[in-house]
């Protein structure tokens, strides 16, 4: 049996995606396979292609993130049947592709008042939220917290969580039309990074006492001013980061005491991937969390999707490759 899939045979730019005629794989011990709806692109599986997670054995399949229906499941899984809808955020074979084998820990299930689409962009952006959130930052009710970038599919997925657990939410996004998405999904106030006198206007809005904890998309822009946002002790988990920090001074962190830490999905134990993945699904199941979809596109047209989530022009939530097309 045979599928299509996008795979990459060296490491390089979007142009070495190419889709392909390649076997279906097949779930082993404690795996299930899933004939894939949808895949959520992240901006990880550019660097991967990059080269920056290797060495691997090419030819090899893109993705982690996907959502469908199992079609098989392996020898000793239990609680999972075929014909469950579920979406992984953590595929074995590959994402990028009509099936994909994943691990029964790795999955979760999804009803239909999410489409797809929205279940492909579950796994990476709300799992890295919330262990951002609360096993890096350990956020705490009362505080107030800064997602700095928050009209991106990661943003959004935190702009939820912290807003449905209560805290005082501010989210910046750098359009209108991020600012207005950034507070139609919860935030309380929503202000443009690219504006002059923006961290003066999140200060007042703080009422000079600064924010708990910030959520940095874009360290090497952003790192110098979240540390002078801060309040004292407050923390800083870096999500993301274009290039380096220039003329960063830690004597800065010394006074408020400020932790700056960062975040990696994938360096969860098995006891944190469980509590993380409780979390998510625990709000899932209240109907709080409802991920935005910013554009589909065809499989075949993974390339310009790995384009377009690199591209400055301000993502407006997930980007999401159709399987079926």
């Amino acid at each position: 049996m045979t599928m299509r899939a996008v795979t990459i045979k060296k490491f390089g730019g979007p142009e070495e995606l190419a889709l392909e005629t390649v076997a279906v794989p097949t779930p082993k011990e404690g795996e299930v396979l899933i004939r894939v709806h949808a895949i959520g692109v992240n901006p990880v599986d550019t660097i991967i292609r990059q080269g920056w997670f290797g060495p691997r054995t090419f030819p090899f399949i893109l993705g982690m993130d996907v959502a469908g229906v199992i079609e098989k499941v392996g020898p000793g899984v239990k609680g999972y049947k075929a014909g469950d809808r579920v979406y992984t955020f953590d595929t074995v074979s590959g994402g990028y592709a009509e099936f994909a084998v994943a691990s029964v820990t790795r999955i979760g299930r999804f009803d239909n008042k999410l489409s797809f689409a929205q279940g492909a962009a579950l796994g990476v952006p709300y799992h890295t939220a919330w262990k951002s959130l609360y096993f890096r930052a350990q956020a705490k009710k009362e505080e107030t917290i800064l997602i700095h970038g928050g009209s991106g599919a990661v943003g959004i997925a935190a702009v939820q969580i912290a807003k449905a657990n209560g805290h005082f939410v501010i989210g910046t996004a750098g359009t209108k039309a991020g600012l207005d998405l950034v507070l139609k999904e919860g935030a309380n106030l929503a202000f443009n990074h690219r504006e002059e006198g923006y961290i003066e206007k999140i200060k007042e809005a703080t009422k000079g006492k600064g924010v708990d904890v910030i959520l940095e998309m874009a360290a090497g822009v952003n790192l110098t001013k979240d540390v002078d946002l801060l309040a004292k002790r407050g923390r800083i988990v870096v999500i993301g980061s274009h290039g380096p920090v220039e003329n960063f001074h830690p004597q800065s962190l010394m006074l408020k005491e400020v932790n700056v830490m960062g975040v990696a999905l994938m360096t969860a134990t098995e006891e944190e991937w469980t509590q993380v993945k409780n979390g998510v699904e625990s709000l899932l199941k209240k109907g709080v969390l409802k991920p935005v979809i910013a554009k589909e596109y065809k499989l075949g047209e993974a390339a310009q999707a790995q384009i377009d989530i690199k591209s400055n022009s301000g993502t407006l939530g997930k980007i999401v490759l159709d399987a079926t097309k």
